[in-house]
């Protein structure tokens, strides 16, 4: 497909995956499991799905052949790390971690723009779609930029960059309410970033997805009283996009 097509072409919806057997495990033990979640896989069960639509809880229940108890959130459109635990209590313990703030969070994603080479995020963000807003805190760190030699909108030659993003908190969409915020859309977010943008990427790759990845967790075992830090591959996707327009970037 040429680039001259591309604003014409529209690729297939983004849709939640409808079977899945296994999930990537990163570390498990008695007491709790990290997993490599995949993009459109929520997980829990929600309102609206369908009856047998799968979620991480239910799948890798039946994967290890027991109950697992989620812990803190991960969109279901977002891939990567996700910590669970095996009982109610420990997934207590885990969750009050998030809450005191003593859990590092390192992300990456793809945006729109040229961020700066680092910064901090800190502008209130709804806590629920039709919710109030409140404090959130997000760093970030620019990895790469990269010209598409395509135009957009009031852009002769749109820009995309690869950030390292690392939240504080744990609201709502927080990441990309945030980079949305700052016009710096992360692509493939139908909900906050820019549709026109996000469909020509589509169109270049031939699907949808949002290319926000949790690539490391680093938080303290509940019972060994031990650092874990559990990291998972930045997705193929990532780097087959970026790969588009490395070496004939201006920036």
């Amino acid at each position: 497909m040429s680039r001259s097509q591309l604003s014409t072409y529209l690729a297939p919806p983004e849709p939640l995956i409808s079977t899945v057997e296994q999930l990537p495990i990163l570390f498990q033990d008695d007491h709790l499991v990290v997993i490599d979640k995949p993009a459109g896989l929520p997980v829990h069960k929600t309102r609206g799905m369908p009856h047998d639509a799968p979620y991480v809880t239910q799948v890798l229940g039946k994967q290890l052949d027991g109950s697992i108890y989620n812990v803190h959130r991960l969109d279901a459109k977002t891939s990567g790390v996700l910590l669970l635990a095996r009982s109610s209590e420990l997934a207590q313990q885990l969750t009050n971690q998030f809450a005191q703030r003593t859990v590092q969070k390192r992300y990456v994603a793809i945006v729109k723009g040229v961020p700066p080479a680092s910064g901090t995020l800190d502008l209130p963000v709804k806590k629920a779609r039709k919710g109030k807003k409140a404090k959130a805190v997000t760093h970030f760190k620019l990895l790469e930029t990269l010209a598409t030699g395509r135009e957009h909108r009031e852009e002769a030659n749109q820009a995309i960059s690869l950030l390292e993003l690392f939240p504080e908190t744990g609201r709502w969409h927080q990441l990309r309410q945030h980079c949305a915020q700052q016009r710096y859309d992360i692509i493939g977010d139908s909900e906050h970033g820019d549709y026109g943008l996000n469909r020509l990427v589509a169109g270049l790759v031939g699907y949808k997805r949002l290319y926000l990845h949790s690539q490391r967790l680093t938080f303290t075992h509940p019972v060994l009283a031990q650092e874990i830090m559990a990291e998972a591959m930045i997705p193929k996707v990532f780097e087959e996009l970026l790969q588009l327009f490395r070496g004939t970037s201006e920036h």
